[in-house]
């Protein structure tokens, strides 16, 4: 029982602490900073729709507003079945020289849109985006800086939870989307990055790869082939793009677990990520898969240490009890002050832990996670 619980809390240390001292002694010792400079060249501005009448239009003016040269972008806009006024949108759009519009009536997911968008891409650089989510003006240019390094192959933009006029969240999911950020900027300064962000990135042409129909994470997929083919994928925390802090209890754990469920999906159609045929699995794993592992773990340790006999076993089974606790506190009664953020963060803990679980039950039952819009 003794062995169950060190291998255990060996688990969750790694996740959450040991990767990131593990880059952090990289980032120190060996760093491999990009060489941005410069960078103007024809782009294609790549974006799928569904159902997205409240939205788009906000979202096609903040394209066309960028800080990049007109004669330089092209903006392909995919309709995925769309049957609200998100066609009659488009359709007031469509007209303009750099604007292509593709209407598909039935929907077949966002995949199927991004194949039918990379196909009609005309640029050098292919720019991932998401309706959802508000570029800053200079962005896609600071992006772009980045491919004057010849390694460089794909550059993740840096997604910001909150509001651009008052800053980002350091709650809940905000708190958890910093620490997550601090990790892919160490990863990106030593090498590559597991995945980029899918609201903000952009990958050379050449090494953009069809996309299974299946596939939900695309902003790994894609990344991970560029990897493969011996380019880095970085990320340059100047490009931002601003996304709301709070999506809402049920929708953002939907998401979640989609998310977790993609990484489940990678492993059983990427058999390769494990492989020798990955130049960065030992980040893949302890980034994605050790996550994945993390619910288990704490449901050992709990158990084990409630029997172990010892003041470490006492206060583990003590200090989960207490996260529990305040989680659910933060559940029925939110509120403000340093215990409510203590709260919030457990509360957030506890929520992507359960995520996990839901993600590994929807793989083992073969339950199909569906592309979902994106909530306004």
């Amino acid at each position: 029982m003794t062995w169950v619980f060190w291998c255990a809390a060996f688990i969750v240390a790694y996740a959450y602490v040991g990767y990131a001292a593990w880059l952090w002694i990289r980032k120190c010792l060996h760093p491999r900073p990009t060489r941005p400079s410069q960078y103007i060249v024809p782009i294609s501005v790549v974006l799928v729709v569904c159902n997205e009448a409240a939205v788009i239009e906000r979202k096609l003016r903040n394209l066309l507003g960028l800080n990049y040269p007109a004669d330089r972008m092209e903006i392909i806009v995919v309709s995925d079945g769309s049957s609200d006024e998100t066609n009659k949108i488009l359709s007031r759009f469509s007209g303009l020289p750099r604007m292509k519009v593709i209407m598909k009536e039935q929907p077949r997911g966002k995949s199927a849109g991004l194949n039918a968008a990379i196909d009609a891409a005309n640029g050098e650089i292919i720019v991932f985006t998401d309706v959802r989510q508000t570029i800053e003006d200079d962005a896609v240019r600071l992006l772009l800086e980045n491919f004057a390094d010849a390694e460089v192959g794909c550059v993740s933009g840096e997604l910001m939870l909150g509001d651009p006029n008052t800053g980002e969240s350091v709650r809940g999911m905000g708190l958890y989307w910093k620490i997550e950020k601090t990790v892919r900027m160490m990863e990106s300064v030593t090498g590559s990055t597991v995945g980029a962000t899918g609201a903000f990135y952009a990958v050379r042409r050449g090494l953009v790869v069809p996309l299974p129909l299946e596939i939900i994470l695309d902003d790994v997929y894609i990344p991970m082939h560029v990897v493969r083919q011996g380019a880095r994928v970085a990320l340059d925390r100047r490009a931002r793009a601003w996304d709301s802090g709070d999506l809402g209890a049920e929708r953002e754990f939907s998401r979640k677990v989609r998310t977790l469920s993609g990484n489940y999906q990678l492993l059983h159609l990427e058999p390769w990520l494990l492989g020798s045929a990955n130049p960065i699995w030992f980040r893949f794993v302890s980034h994605k898969l050790t996550r994945l592992l993390v619910p288990f773990a704490l449901v050992a340790m709990f158990a084990t240490s409630l029997f172990l006999p010892g003041p470490i076993y006492r206060t583990v089974f003590v200090l989960q009890l207490a996260i529990y606790g305040l989680s659910g506190w933060a559940m029925l009664w939110p509120g403000r002050g340093p215990l409510a953020r203590i709260a919030d963060a457990a509360l957030t803990f506890v929520f992507l832990n359960t995520a996990a679980v839901v993600a590994f039950a929807h793989f083992v039952s073969r339950r199909r996670v569906y592309w979902q819009r994106p909530a306004v």
